[in-house]
């Protein structure tokens, strides 16, 4: 019976590691238990993580600099400003006919080239303040930590659950691993005190 000592420690140090795994979220609802109120840690602070959540992010790792130094770089300035000339092109092309047919009529093509090409040097010269601001108040409007924690908080319980066992699945198996191996050593040990003992 003494030297079952190692495996019975080596399962109640699994138990009680899976029971604090699973204790991170259950009970999903509080209950009490005798004069203790009990709930899972997730679910409990649901809220103030995802508050937590929300600042890391927008303080950490989505920035208001971060997203301008995005936009502005070369290979997504060079999209935008793509983008524009289409559309310009498109006016000057087809809109411009139906909106302004006089002007239309009286401008020759060499002139509308000649008002791209002035057109697009304003472009490649405002759009990056126009987009340095915009992002500016877009941020202001729209709080990336509040729309975060917003969208963290309102995850059910069930989903919270399932992504965080899709992110740490073999991590929580480690844990419980670990509680059986440091049992199973405390075990010897003890097995090896009683046996000296004598």
């Amino acid at each position: 019976m003494l030297y079952l000592l190692p495996f019975i420690a080596a399962a109640i140090g699994w138990f009680t590691n899976w029971v604090a795994v699973k204790m991170l979220f259950h009970p999903k609802e509080p209950r009490k238990v005798g004069p203790f109120t009990v709930q899972g840690i997730f679910p409990k602070r649901q809220l103030t993580i995802a508050q937590k959540i929300g600042k890391l992010v927008a303080d950490e790792l989505l920035t208001v600099e971060d997203l301008k130094e995005k936009v502005n770089n070369p290979e997504s300035m060079a999209l935008i400003i793509e983008a524009v000339e289409a559309r310009m092109d498109h006016f000057l092309e087809f809109k411009m006919g139906e909106k302004f047919p006089l002007v239309a009529l009286l401008t020759s093509r060499k002139v509308k080239m000649s008002i791209r090409g002035e057109m697009l040097k304003e472009v490649h010269k405002q759009m990056p303040i126009m987009l340095d601001d915009y992002i500016t108040k877009f941020t202001e409007v729209v709080r990336v930590e509040d729309m975060i924690a917003e969208k963290f908080a309102g995850l059910s319980t069930e989903k919270l659950e399932g992504v965080m066992n899709d992110i740490l699945e073999k991590e929580f198996r480690f844990i419980e691993l670990i509680g059986a191996v440091l049992g199973f050593v405390v075990g010897i040990v003890q097995v090896l005190l009683v046996v000296l003992s004598r």
